[in-house]
C-alpha cells in the first residue's frame, strides 16, 4: 500500500448505507461532498452529508448511484452487497473502500492536530489494532510537538532570506529539532527562548 493525504477539494464521495457503519465512514471524508444511498438513513448521518437518495439499493441498480463520484464506499450491513457495490466501483475505475474489504482504499485511524495529522493502519488486517497505536500516540504527543511546529514555521519565514540553499536550510531545522535544550525550553512554555536558541545556534541570530 502507498499511503497518501487527499484534499476535499470538491471530490464527491458515495456512501452505500445508513448506519453505523456508513457515520463512521462519512465522519473520516468530512469536507468532502458526500452523497448517502439508503433507505434509511441515522439523522447523525444525514446531518454530515451534502445529498442523502433513500432508494434501496441492488447489484443492478447500484452503479447508477456512481456517476460523477471520486470514492464509492460500500458500508451497508450486507457482506454480499457490498462485495457487489465495489466491483462495480472498481470496474469503473472509482478509488473505492468497502466495509467487508477488497477495495483499493483504506480509511485509516487519524490523530488531528492544530497543523499536522498522524495515520495509522494495519492494511485491512486487524481493525483493532490502529485506534490502540492512535491512544498511545495522542498521550506521547505532548503539547511541546505542537509548540515545535510553530516554532519551525516561524524559523521558516527567517532562514528564507538568511540560508541561500535549501539543503542548508533542511539542515538548519534538523538540528533545531534535534536540539533537546530547546525541547526543554518549549515544554517549559518558554517559546521565545527557544526561538532565540534557535536563531543563535544556527548562527544567525
Amino acid at each position: 500500500m502507498s499511503p497518501i493525504l487527499l484534499s476535499p477539494g470538491d471530490r464527491l464521495v458515495t456512501v452505500f448505507g445508513g448506519g453505523k457503519v456508513a457515520l463512521r465512514k462519512c465522519r473520516h471524508f468530512e469536507g468532502f461532498r458526500i452523497r448517502v444511498v439508503s433507505p434509511e438513513v441515522l439523522p447523525e448521518l444525514e446531518a454530515i452529508a451534502h445529498e442523502v437518495i433513500r432508494e434501496a439499493v441492488d447489484p443492478e441498480t447500484a452503479g447508477g448511484y456512481m456517476d460523477g463520484s471520486d470514492i464509492v464506499v460500500a458500508a451497508t450491513h450486507d457482506h454480499a452487497l457490498n462485495d457487489a457495490i465495489r466491483d462495480v466501483s472498481m470496474s469503473k475505475g472509482i478509488m473505492t473502500n468497502s466495509a467487508h474489504g477488497g477495495g483499493d482504499v483504506l480509511i485509516p485511524s487519524t490523530l488531528h492536530r492544530d497543523g499536522y495529522t498522524v495515520t495509522v493502519s494495519s492494511e485491512g488486517r486487524v481493525p483493532a489494532f490502529p485506534p490502540y497505536v492512535i491512544e498511545r500516540i495522542d498521550e506521547f504527543l505532548d503539547p511541546s510537538y505542537d509548540a515545535m511546529l510553530e516554532l519551525l514555521v516561524e524559523l521558516r519565514k527567517v532562514i528564507r532570506d538568511r540560508i541561500p540553499t535549501q539543503p542548508g536550510r533542511a539542515e538548519f531545522l534538523a538540528s533545531v529539532l534535534a536540539d533537546e535544550t530547546i525541547w526543554g525550553m518549549l515544554r517549559d512554555g518558554d517559546t521565545e527562548g527557544a526561538y532565540r536558541r534557535a536563531l543563535a545556534e544556527g548562527g544567525l541570530s
